[in-house]
């Protein structure tokens, strides 16, 4: 007896050969954490007990009417982790159950790398799959989920583009905030652009903790996502038609001012405001209103998601508290991970597609989704 470790599933496999099957009687006896896994047939094994503890209904389905089971303890009692016959199949399916939640994190962890950099709401998309593939946890703890998974997408960014928002260091320091003593270390440049990322945060920093709770009641539903989505798909064909024979006025962040930056802030809000409008589209489609070329929106968009997103996924977990079970640490860890390395993939491809290519075929994406999720949840509301 082995667990498949793909499907957390026990397999049953009859030994006819030992010289042939020794893979699968080695799998048997290999305990995860101080055994490597088994291949066997092209599938990966560990020990069987992992997902079935003690096979007695496996041989009663085999047709064997007298079964015994040998205790090492008082009768009705295991040793150590369980105590019952049943409470070790209770467990075996507790587990299976993790494996799924797992899985389904690591869904969401694609979804929310993907669609956080393209302008496509992640927010949005992650409320939409939840109605197909949702988590077996709390509405409280699904609505925490939904935010701290986007650390992992700000880890991406702080990742890729270290050199660009890192402000201390004499390597590539052109202009240094003094050209001696401990402000030498200092990055003039970046340290400009990261107070203009926080005048652009002022909107939604204010709006946000003010009204949070109040928005999320009364938006974080599908319809107003399917809305969000139209209206914004819309705004993207507009200005990018409007755009298509203009020149750029900013071409380098050093280019944006501080009321610049204040504008792109108040964009964002409406993303804050309104799910499925897409934080990145939203700011995106405001810098090309106002002059800001397709790359520099892009790269001041991503690297005003680190202070909103941080503080988004502080204030949710301060609000649900740090008293997360195991599970959903993992769900957290695992969703987290997956929406890191998604992310850093997508970021790369959406700064070699923009130029060469516009917005536009994003505003048709959303406007397609949204009209399916209207037709959806009106058909089968």
């Amino acid at each position: 007896m082995v667990t498949n470790i793909e499907t957390g599933e026990p397999e049953y496999i009859p030994i006819k050969d030992m010289k042939k099957d020794i893979e699968a009687v080695r799998a048997s006896a290999s305990l995860p954490l101080v055994s490597n896994n088994v291949s066997y047939h092209g599938k990966l094994y560990l020990d069987g007990g992992i997902s079935d503890a003690i096979p007695i209904k496996r041989s009663i389905e085999d047709g064997n009417r007298r079964n015994v089971v040998i205790m090492t303890k008082e009768v009705g009692r295991l040793p150590g982790w369980t105590k019952t016959l049943q409470e070790a199949d209770d467990i075996s399916g507790e587990w299976r159950k993790s494996m799924i939640e797992l899985l389904k994190a690591f869904l969401f962890g694609v979804v929310q790398g993907i669609t956080e950099w393209l302008p496509i709401s992640s927010t949005g998309h992650m409320i939409l799959v939840n109605e197909f593939v949702k988590l077996n946890v709390s509405e409280e703890f699904w609505q925490t989920f939904l935010i701290v998974i986007q650390f992992g997408s700000i880890l991406a960014v702080v990742v890729l583009f270290w050199d660009k928002i890192f402000p201390f260091g004499k390597k590539n320091n052109s202009d240094p905030v003094k050209k001696e003593g401990i402000l030498s270390w200092c990055k003039k440049d970046i340290w400009i652009m990261w107070f203009k990322i926080l005048v652009a945060c002022i909107p939604a920093a204010v709006i946000g903790l003010l009204f949070d709770e109040v928005f999320e009641r009364l938006f974080y539903n599908p319809v107003c996502v399917a809305t969000a989505l139209i209206v914004f798909g819309i705004a993207f064909i507009i200005v990018e038609n409007r755009n298509k024979k203009r020149k750029p006025k900013i071409n380098s962040l050093s280019e944006i001012t501080y009321q610049t930056a204040l504008i792109i802030g108040v964009f964002q809000l409406i993303a804050g405001v309104f799910p499925g409008t897409s934080r990145s589209g939203a700011t995106i489609v405001g810098a090309l209103l106002i002059g800001v070329s397709r790359t520099v929106a892009a790269e001041f968009t991503f690297f005003l998601a680190i202070p909103v997103m941080l503080g988004a996924s502080l204030l949710k977990m301060v609000k649900f508290g740090f008293g997360f079970t195991g599970t959903e640490l993992a769900i957290l860890l695992v969703g987290m991970m997956t929406a890191f390395v998604v992310s850093i993939l997508v970021i790369k491809f959406l700064m070699d597609y923009i130029k060469k290519h516009d917005f536009k075929v994003f505003g048709w994406y959303r406007i397609v989704l949204g009209l399916l999720v209207l037709l959806y949840f009106g058909v089968f509301a």
